[in-house]
């Protein structure tokens, strides 16, 4: 497994992995027109060519080889955008950790998941912070395996539908 930093030319694939990989989760949760809005927000093109261009914001690709598609990736952002929830010094914020729905299970999340920890010790953070929908059990069970912990009940808006979100926090 490859694990490398997402460039402009990664936006394309990158955004087809993250709407194909919400929607296996999600898509069933939505009223068309909110999961139409949120995908828009978060997964176009444009978008996602903003993230990767934004300095705050760091991807880590994974791909089987280096001319394969993608398997899976994790978002980071420094400062974490939940640090008003915690005292941690300079959280880091890991906003998606997400892989091929065919590849669950295969150990992508958990190299992912390590990368974010190497990253967040490198920026001498304090803690790593993400958020999980409250009846996400196997991603919230994933995380706890790390040692993450609640510390908040937040919200998480999908269009016009608020879902009730957990937010999680791993002091380092």
């Amino acid at each position: 497994m490859i694990l490398r930093p997402a460039s402009l030319s990664d936006a394309e694939d990158l955004a087809q992995l993250g709407r194909s990989s919400f929607c296996a989760a999600f898509e069933h949760l939505y009223r068309p027109q909110d999961l139409a809005t949120f995908l828009e927000q978060a997964y176009s093109l444009e978008a996602v060519t903003a993230e990767i261009a934004d300095p705050a914001i760091t991807h880590r690709l994974a791909q089987d080889h280096a001319d394969g598609p993608l398997t899976g990736f994790v978002k980071v952002k420094q400062p974490s955008g939940y640090q008003e929830h915690s005292d941690a010094a300079n959280p880091l914020g890991l906003g998606q950790l997400y892989c091929d729905p065919a590849r669950i299970g295969e150990g992508i999340g958990a190299a992912l998941m390590d990368w974010a920890l190497a990253e967040a010790r490198t920026h001498q953070c304090g803690a790593i912070q993400l958020s999980v929908w409250s009846e996400n059990y196997g991603a919230q069970r994933f995380y706890e395996r790390y040692g993450f912990t609640k510390i908040a009940d937040i919200g998480f808006w999908v269009g016009e539908q608020r879902d009730d979100e957990f937010l999680y926090e791993l002091r380092m």
